[in-house]
């Protein structure tokens, strides 16, 4: 039973397509999870004061994880593996890689966890200063739990990098769906019983869940990291050299999305709840989508570049990104239409209230706008680190972030000093009369910060990799924009139908609603792709046809020879 078990965590996958749907229906699994963990959270707590906390104290470690853990992310470290698997002694020196790695991480992680424990009182003031006295004590003692969490999230990461180099996409997606029966069992089982605090160790819980899971397989291929007493500080270096940029754009998206949460803890109680939840469900597509296709994607650009074979490279790039256009223009018209039982069925219970669903949705509904374009965005960004420039996605994403927190501080003070326009966005996303709308300032500039971000990649990314090969996304983006339309037309439509069917006073005839109209508008949207002979549709029946759930399995030690 235990070698069966081995054997299936070691499967490897090498189609790109077939990876991206296998680690696609991992993320929505997950995701899954993390809706159920959203709407428990909306039913145990509510959406205020408490719930504004508890997402409030991620920030910091958040920041923490990103600033460091990203030094030594899978993106960053992949080409390096590469290259020393290539060599001659590539097993035995991708080892003292990966020893060297390891020993460093662990050494400034937890010495910088102690220090931001030390100075958390301080930093918390920046973090919520809307927050009174009570909300302060329990963000420093709650941000103090969860500090232990990046640093096994960073481990679980660094290890990835192992299984993804084997293709191992089993337990690499297994790992966030571990991360979120951690927090799910802390909601349940420690919030009773020690409140906000509980809430904080079952964060812990799940990181640590996170890395376990992997463990095992990575061992498996004799690459489990241990402490090096020597270290080659030129190596970490090196590595540092050409991460750093990288980190420094994410970490400017952190701090933006600070600055937001910062600006909530000034607005109506329970704003950064309903900030958080409606971010969290546009974060399901994406995690679905592009981050699927991006991460299955990586390794062959990566592969590609090192061996010169830029066809290759830009067939990938485009054949991929054309991927996450198909999927994410229905999907971003089909939530748009349903967005209100979406979040009704997602998070709606007693104590999130039918006004809480509104503003929620209404936020929902400007996040989703960017879906697009964040999975294209986390393409050209691997697209750009295989290649080895990490200098202009850098630029592009410091410029982005510092426009989001621009655009957040304008919308605030124009909503404050022309409520007309607020009031014609109230009324065109039907939240009239709803308390705390100034606070969808924030999910429209975050939108606004991620179209800017992929307008000026797109146009770097073309001019460097794509000059003749952008004509093949555009016919897909067309295809995909007909059938969308349609889709989302169809669905609305069938909405008003099913009001007369449905008792949409209970959560089960919001739901039927919903799922009716969404798979009404799906089989028009997707027999319109086929009367337009959409070659993405083709390659998706090719994909199911190969029964890619059944890749065969190469014994590890064969990968490593």
């Amino acid at each position: 039973m235990v070698k069966k078990i081995f054997t299936f965590l070691n499967k490897e996958f090498h189609g790109v397509n077939e990876a991206a749907l296998l680690l696609g229906g991992f993320a929505f699994f997950s995701q899954l999870l993390g809706l159920f963990r959203d709407r428990t959270l909306a039913r145990v707590i509510g959406a205020g004061p408490v719930l504004d906390v508890y997402y409030a104290a991620f920030r910091i470690p958040d920041f923490l994880y990103i600033s460091i853990a990203s030094l030594a992310s899978i993106t960053v470290l992949m080409p390096f593996l590469m290259d020393k698997i290539n060599r001659e002694d590539g097993a035995e020196s991708a080892r003292r890689f990966m020893n060297n790695i390891f020993s460093a991480y662990m050494i400034f992680m937890v010495c910088v966890s102690a220090l931001i424990a030390i100075l958390m009182p301080y930093i918390a003031r920046y973090v919520a200063p809307g927050f009174n006295p009570t909300q302060m004590h329990m963000l420093v003692v709650t941000s103090r739990v969860m500090l232990l969490s990046p640093i096994f999230i960073g481990l679980s990461n660094l290890i990835g990098t192992i299984t993804q180099l084997f293709k191992n996409f089993f337990v690499f997606s297994l790992s966030p769906i571990f991360y979120n029966l951690g927090i799910i069992l802390g909601i349940l089982l420690l919030y009773p019983r020690m409140g906000v605090y509980g809430l904080g160790v079952g964060i812990v819980m799940g990181a640590v869940m996170h890395l376990l899971i992997q463990v095992p397989v990575v061992s498996s291929h004799g690459f489990l990291p241990k402490f090096s007493k020597k270290i080659d500080w030129l190596e970490i270096w090196s590595v540092v050299k050409l991460s750093a940029p990288r980190t420094v754009a994410l970490s400017a998206n952190s701090l933006a999305f600070i600055v937001l949460i910062a600006m909530a803890s000034t607005l109506r109680p329970g704003s950064i709840s309903l900030f958080t939840f409606s971010y969290n469900l546009q974060s399901v597509p994406v995690g679905i989508i592009g981050i699927s296709y991006s991460v299955a994607a990586f390794p062959i650009l990566v592969q590609s570049f090192s061996m010169r074979d830029m066809g290759n490279f830009m067939h990938q790039i485009t054949s991929t990104a054309r991927q996450i256009i198909f999927w994410s223009l229905p999907i971003m018209t089909l939530m748009t239409v349903l967005r209100a039982q979406i979040i009704r069925v997602a998070l709606g219970s007693n104590t999130f209230s039918w006004t809480d669903t509104r503003l929620t949705a209404a936020a929902f509904a400007f996040f989703i706008v960017s879906l697009v374009t964040q999975g294209l965005v986390l393409l050209f960004v691997r697209g750009y680190y295989a290649a080895g420039n990490t200098r202009k996605p850098l630029l592009i994403n410091v410029l982005s972030s510092l426009m989001v927190i621009a655009f957040a501080y304008t919308l605030v003070y124009v909503f404050r000093t022309f409520p007309s326009i607020l009031i014609h966005i109230e009324s065109t996303l039907r939240v009239s009369g709803v308390p705390g709308t100034i606070m969808l300032a924030l999910p429209i500039a975050y939108t606004l910060g991620s179209l800017l971000n992929f307008f000026l990649i797109w146009i770097l990314f073309k001019k460097d990799f794509l000059k003749s090969e952008s004509s093949k996304m555009l016919k897909t983006f067309i295809q995909s924009l007909i059938s969308s339309l349609v889709m989302g037309g169809v669905a609305y439509y069938a909405l008003s139908v099913f009001d007369n069917i449905f008792i949409l006073s209970t959560g089960r005839g919001i739901f039927l609603q919903g799922l009716f109209s969404g798979l009404i508008g799906i089989f028009c949207g997707v027999l319109v792709l086929l009367l337009m002979n959409n070659d993405e549709i083709k390659d998706l029946i090719a994909s199911f046809s190969h029964k890619f759930w059944r890749s065969r399995v190469l014994a590890p030690e064969q990968r490593e020879l």
